[in-house]
């Protein structure tokens, strides 16, 4: 059987960065070239960074791409990977307007370039808004076997390229992704890998991106998968990593069988034209028609250990905040250590995304903090080995109260807004990126206050939800005892009620129904677009039903001025869940 030496490029782009991306392609190839690497595969549009979202509408931008990818495949063969066959995703711009394009790079020269097919239009995907959809599908015929290419979405839908390869015939695919996180999604994404390698009649090799973009985080979980379902090979995730696997496949002959050939320019491969597929055009290339001498494969790479719900959602959450920071050339963060649990697990996730030296902890106490909540911040510093100071706000708070007259509710926001001018007058000294430690179910019910906890940059657990919080504060102090390390997150934070505490005896149940049944009507309402009667009809009691519904609602315009921060499920206020500010519609309520 012909061989095949692939190696999988689970690489961290960052967009618009197109130089400091082509030099990562560049480096990664010599590695897999050293290796022993005959096609090296890489994200979708590892050239420009992904998602692009505007910057696709700029020409500059499209051009600039192209010019360094034909610039790449110089580099490449120059540096000695002019061998190898680089595939390489990037922005493209033709006549047809703005491609999601991936291009086969060899011998120095762009040999052909595939334009995605299916380009998805919902949750966090805008592309049909950017893009123009390819129907043009190039197989590579390189070593003896035909090589196909897709992109991403491709995969995800029924019908398409992968139908029309598995009509026309390939003896592998290579799938190039920018697949985001979402919890749970790790089983999902392998069984479809496996469908569609079946599909296709040929073993698929799934390359996908690693890092976080905005408020995107991609897992890599790179994979190659039989036609037959077995996995073969699987990277780790949330780390770049180069998969190297030795394949044997067999070659089917597909073009003699399928194709006249038809020479083009001379010294240029040759392509063949065969009989188009009712949407697809398919483009035969003859790179190298034979296959390798038979070599001794290398040692195996197998399929990595997965992780626990908590582990990946962890760990997700430190590659969203660590890339944003880097990416975006900060250096340090600070936020209100108030010893509750939001900011504690804020705290830890800090020091594993940029370490203690770089996390600035802030106690601000008022004249309502309670004495455990002061010692619980000061041990949270400690057990961490952060930075730590303390500023107490009480005489800030006089100063607004006495002077405007305030009392109830408007008293209690002009201590979260001193935290957070407090807060701000440090990162504009010091140039730390303040972090607002809310989490998703207090975002979903308004429970934050707009300039108080609300300021900042960055928002690390803005998309998980609170009882999912409590767990992972409960995950990561079990994984230090194992490490025989000190738990990062003081215990009483955790099994303490949670309080604002704003005024004298708050706990959050004054204001909100329990937490473990708040985020279950929550999961359904914004998670599964549940209705008022579909949660009746699921046993919830109407009047807890009503009341929830009714903060959500009334909660948008908050939502709309809270900072950015990592997805993690299927349904981010933001990102996914987008609702007009100025809205009339409530769900049907009894008479």
């Amino acid at each position: 059987m012909p061989q095949l030496r692939v190696a999988l490029a689970q690489v961290n782009p960052c967009v618009g960065d197109i130089a400091g991306n082509s030099s990562l392609v560049l480096e990664r190839s010599e590695e897999a070239v050293a290796r022993g690497a005959h096609v090296v595969a890489f994200p979708e549009m590892v050239l420009s960074g992904y998602p692009v979202e505007d910057l696709a509408l700029r020409k500059s931008f499209a051009a600039a791409n192209r010019a360094e990818l034909e610039s790449l495949a110089v580099r490449l063969r120059d540096a000695g990977c002019g061998e190898a066959l680089v595939i390489v995703g990037h922005l493209d711009r033709d006549d047809e307007g703005v491609r999601n394009a991936a291009s086969l790079l060899h011998g120095g020269e762009v040999v052909d370039t595939y334009f995605k097919h299916h380009l998805p239009n919902y949750g966090v995907f805008d592309e049909a808004r950017y893009f123009a959809p390819g129907y043009d599908l190039p197989i590579v015929r390189f070593h003896g076997l035909d090589i196909g290419v897709v992109i991403c979405e491709d995969i995800w839908q029924n019908g398409g390229p992968i139908a029309a390869l598995g009509k026309v015939g390939v003896d592998a695919v290579v799938c190039v992704n920018g697949s985001p996180y979402q919890r749970a999604k790790d089983h999902e994404r392998t069984q479809l890998v496996v469908r569609r390698a079946a599909e296709a009649g040929a073993p698929m090799a799934y390359v996908n991106m690693v890092g976080a973009q905005d408020e995107l985080v991609f897992d890599g979980d790179s994979m190659i998968a039989t036609n037959h379902g077995e996995l073969l090979s699987r990277a780790p995730r949330f780390t770049e990593h180069l998969l190297v696997r030795d394949l044997e496949l067999t070659a089917g002959g597909h073009t003699s069988t399928d194709v006249s050939p038809e020479p083009v320019d001379q010294g240029t491969p040759l392509h063949f034209r065969p009989r188009a597929l009712p949407a697809f055009h398919v483009d035969r290339i003859t790179l190298r028609p034979d296959p390798l001498p038979a070599y001794e494969p290398s040692e195996s790479e197998g399929v990595a250990e997965p992780l626990s719900e908590e582990a990946e959602v962890w760990w997700a959450l430190v590659t969203g905040l660590r890339d944003y920071l880097r990416k975006n050339g900060f250096k340090s963060v600070a936020f209100g250590f108030s010893g509750g649990i939001d900011s504690s697990v804020c705290a830890a996730l800090s020091a594993d995304a940029i370490g203690p030296a770089g996390l600035y902890g802030v106690s601000l106490p008022s004249h309502y903090s309670s004495e455990h909540s002061r010692s619980d911040a000061a041990e949270l510093a400690e057990r961490i080995g952060c930075h730590f100071e303390v500023h107490a706000i009480e005489d800030m708070v006089r100063v607004f109260v006495d002077q405007l007259g305030l009392s109830g509710l408007a008293e209690e926001n002009v201590q979260a807004r001193c935290r957070g001018i407090t807060l701000m007058a440090l990162s504009n000294q010091h140039g730390h990126l303040v972090l607002a430690p809310g989490n998703k179910t207090e975002l979903a019910v308004g429970y934050s206050t707009i300039y108080g906890d609300a300021v900042g940059g960055f928002a690390p657990i803005k998309d998980v939800p609170k009882t999912l919080v409590w767990r992972l504060a409960r995950w990561r102090n079990a994984e230090a005892e194992k490490r025989g390390e000190t738990p990062p997150i003081p215990e009483s934070s955790i099994t303490k009620a949670p309080s604002a505490e704003l005024r004298p005896g708050q706990v959050d149940t004054d204001s909100l129904p329990p937490y473990e049944l708040l985020d279950e009507v929550l999961d359904g309402y914004v998670e599964g677009d549940k209705g008022y009667e579909d949660l009746i009809g699921e046993g919830f009691d109407a009047e807890l039903v009503e009341r929830v519904l009714r903060m959500v609602d009334r909660a948008e315009y908050k939502r709309r001025q809270y900072p950015p921060g990592t997805k993690i499920t299927l349904k981010a206020f933001g990102r996914d869940r987008r609702l007009p500010v100025t809205n009339r519609w409530r769900e049907a309520r009894p008479a």
